[in-house]
Parts: C-alpha cells; sequence; structure tokens
C-alpha cells in the first residue's frame, strides 16, 4: 500500500494543483438578485427668509465696485 501512496503522491506532484470538483467544495449559486441601492434621503427643508429680513452692511457696494475698462495698446 505504501507504494501505491508514493505513486498517488509523484502523480499529484507532476500534474500540478487542481480546483476541487466535489459539490461541496462549489461556490453556491445566488438565488435572488439582491436589491438596487436606495435614494439617499434629503436633509433640510425650504426655509423661509428672516422675519426682520437680511442683514445690508453699508459698505457692501464698495467690495464688488467694478473697475473702469482699460483700453488695449494699438
Amino acid at each position: 500500500m505504501g507504494i501505491k501512496v508514493n505513486e498517488r503522491l509523484e502523480e499529484m506532484i507532476e500534474e500540478g494543483c487542481e480546483t476541487p470538483k466535489h459539490r461541496d467544495c462549489r461556490i453556491p449559486m445566488a438565488s435572488v438578485c439582491p436589491p438596487p441601492p436606495r435614494k439617499k434621503p434629503i436633509y433640510g427643508k425650504k426655509r423661509d427668509p428672516p422675519t426682520n429680513g437680511y442683514f445690508q452692511p453699508p459698505d457692501l457696494e464698495l467690495l464688488f465696485a467694478i473697475a473702469p475698462r482699460r483700453e488695449a495698446c494699438v
């Protein structure tokens, strides 16, 4: 019996690695597809404007003043 084991071992080494064929070694088939991803919930809601109005700084117009255009040199 020892000779047969050695012969089988040598055959396995020569053949290389094999994928197991037994039914218990197989990956089971998926029976039902997973559900699609859900949409993320919308956080926040539409806000009403403040009752006292928005803050109006007195020098805000100076920050956004348009500089006079310069003519291109010809």
